[in-house]
């Protein structure tokens, strides 16, 4: 069967731009589209996508503001945020707010079902660009914050498996990259977000970085 997305974005050409490009994939069907994060909550129980292409900038209720009314009236679908290179400190919102993946609006086609696909399984998906980006304006953002609670030490594996999730890879590459089997790198992620008392491995990332691990 396939995906069923819906897409939030204000800009017209923008948005049919993204539906064009969908309609190339046989896996995605575009079921609905809303041109503002206030018609979000309306437009999935209307649709009922599997998952929601998010603008992070629209005039009315922008797409963190979206996710927190999401949140608000349960109505919530693994949603991908949409944004460009100077938007690292939304970025940091959308992933608290509960967005599972983000990418850049000039994403290839090839990206962009990729990532959807991989939402659609339960995984999240932070292009490593848009990591690095993170990492460098982190500092600023978590000054000034209170000091993070201790947590339990992690090993040097674990560290590395996190690095690794802090560039944007999923399971299987991880499983790849440290000649691992890919249960193997489950279980890692599983002590790693125990550890860390978080509950996904974006939020796994964001303390780590507070924490000072990577």
């Amino acid at each position: 069967m396939k995906i069923k997305v819906m897409l939030a974005e204000d800009q017209n050409l923008v948005r049919q731009g993204i539906c064009n490009l969908l309609e190339l994939s046989d896996n995605i069907e575009v079921v609905g589209q809303v041109v503002d994060g206030s018609e979000v909550v309306d437009g999935i129980e209307r649709y009922r996508p599997d998952v929601l292409l998010l603008d992070i900038r629209m005039p009315k209720m922008t797409g963190i503001e979206a996710l927190h009314a999401m949140n608000e009236n349960a109505v919530m679908v693994p949603s991908i945020i949409l944004t460009t290179f100077d938007d690292h400190q939304l970025v940091l919102e959308g992933l608290e707010a509960g967005a599972r993946g983000f990418l850049l609006k000039d994403v290839s086609l090839e990206s962009l079902v990729n990532a959807i696909e991989k939402v659609h399984q339960g995984e999240t998906l932070v292009q490593p660009v848009i990591t690095e980006r993170i990492l460098k304006g982190l500092s600023s953002l978590v000054t000034g914050q209170d000091e993070p609670e201790q947590v339990e030490a992690l090993s040097v594996k674990e560290i590395e498996v996190l690095r690794l999730m802090a560039g944007g890879y999923s399971n299987r590459e991880i499983a790849r990259a440290i000649h691992k089997s890919e249960g193997t790198v489950k279980n890692q992620v599983s002590s790693i977000l125990d550890k860390l008392v978080v509950r996904d491995r974006t939020q796994a990332v964001l303390r780590a970085i507070n924490l000072g691990l990577l």
